[in-house]
């Protein structure tokens, strides 16, 4: 098996850091998964690297078992963000076509896209990538690829994707100091999107909310692009914070009775049924009901869902969107959160599950697994299609990255 065919998806999550190792089988044009390997994250809150060290010493860990379940090396690998200093914006690029007879060409396109990324960033901030939502030919709207036809003026419309350089720098430092190289670093949520939204759900429009341990986020597709990002600061982990208050018990106690006895539709759960927290923990010796815990859930579900909604009220998609909500992540494995966000929405929802990809491994379909395995996707995309411009996934922090390793490793020992 040649190195190159191996695809790497490393997600950097504020509890694990997963990675999922995969193949492209060209026969069907899948994803063959090859190997996941978890480890939980030290060194990471709320998605922005808070000790190098510690990071650096899960993520080699991370590598370690992964290696060792594949049996081969890992050099490089796609790598998620997330955290709560990226932030999105809309901007226009308009160009005059180059040649005489008014043929676009891919130059032209690939200099739209740069007019459209010469808008103010603000300082301190890095592009993380610029999406094209979609072009217009001398006033003729809506094309999605106008490589080919004629015309004087090309106009693009973008969604510009920013982080901050200092945690952007953090981050590649962290992993540079594993040995691995970055092919690429994408936002968490896109790839997710990858991994489980269709093309279909993207048309009609839809929204991805993946629950992470410390952030939420959300990506709202219509008409197959892109249109918001959001990370909203709560996550799954505050459900364990509230339940270790609720109960008065220690934070790996209550994160055991999420685990196993969490739910967010108080009204399932029957008022007589309850835990001892001794079958748990020898220190504890409590008894306490199961609907007090379901109750604590829902509340802080409920809170997640109607700070996911004021994002959707922003763009004035609430309500409003016919694919509905589809959940991923760690967090969606709550016992009845998808009536949860049936409630708060009001539009259909359903937890999502990754799409062209085979494994005889388990995990994979675990929701937690999703943002690796879309890192895994977009690898075999960019693949497919070479470096540049590719259609949705225009990276840029390519350029970027390059200049980093450089001195990177010049530092290294």
């Amino acid at each position: 098996m040649a190195r190159d065919e191996i695809i790497t998806g490393l997600d950097l999550g504020s509890h694990t850091v997963r990675i999922v190792i995969g193949q492209k089988v060209e026969a069907d044009n899948s994803v063959q998964i090859l190997g996941v390997a978890e480890q939980a994250s030290e060194g990471i809150s709320k998605g922005v690297i808070t000790s190098i060290e510690d990071t650096v010493s899960s993520v080699s860990g991370a590598l370690e078992r992964a290696e060792r379940m594949t049996g081969m090396p890992i050099e490089r690998a796609y790598v998620g963000i997330s955290g709560s200093h990226i932030q999105s914006q809309q901007s226009h690029g308009v160009v005059a076509v180059s040649k005489a007879d008014g043929e676009i060409s891919e130059e032209d396109v690939e200099r739209v896209i740069e007019a459209a990324q010469s808008v103010a960033t603000p300082p301190n901030f890095e592009t993380l990538h610029v999406i094209p939502r979609s072009f217009s030919v001398d006033n003729q709207t809506g094309i999605k690829d106008p490589i080919g036809m004629t015309g004087i003026r090309l106009e693009v419309e973008t969604q510009i994707i920013q982080g901050l350089s200092s945690q952007i720098k953090n981050l590649t430092k962290c992993i540079y100091r594993t040995g691995l190289d970055i092919e690429d670093l994408i936002l968490g949520v896109l790839a997710a999107a990858e991994a489980v939204l269709t093309h279909r759900q993207k048309d009609l429009g839809v929204a991805l909310v993946n629950i992470g341990s410390s952030t939420t986020s959300l990506a709202v597709f219509e008409e197959g692009d892109i249109i918001h990002t959001a990370i909203i600061p709560v996550g799954s982990g505050h459900i364990t914070n509230d339940i270790a208050i609720g109960l008065r018990t220690s934070l790996d106690v209550a994160e055991q009775v999420k685990l196993e006895f969490a739910s967010s539709q108080p009204d399932e759960v029957n008022k007589r049924d309850e835990i001892n927290l001794g079958d748990i923990s020898p220190n504890e010796t409590e008894t306490v009901s199961r609907r007090h815990i379901a109750e604590i859930t829902e509340a802080r579900v409920e809170e997640i869902f109607s700070m996911t909604d004021k994002e959707l009220k922003k763009i004035e998609r609430s309500g409003l969107l016919p694919a509905g909500i589809i959940l991923t992540g760690g967090g969606a494995k709550i016992p009845g959160i998808v009536e949860t966000a049936k409630k708060t929405f009001q539009l259909p929802c359903a937890i999502g599950d990754p799409q062209g990809v085979v494994s005889s491994i388990e995990k994979i379909s675990d929701p937690a697994y999703t943002t690796a395995i879309g890192l895994v996707l977009w690898g075999a995309q960019a693949a497919d299609k070479g470096r540049g411009f590719s259609g949705t996934n225009f990276s840029t922090v390519t350029n970027a990255t390059s200049k980093m390793k450089k001195w990177l490793k010049s530092l290294m020992p």
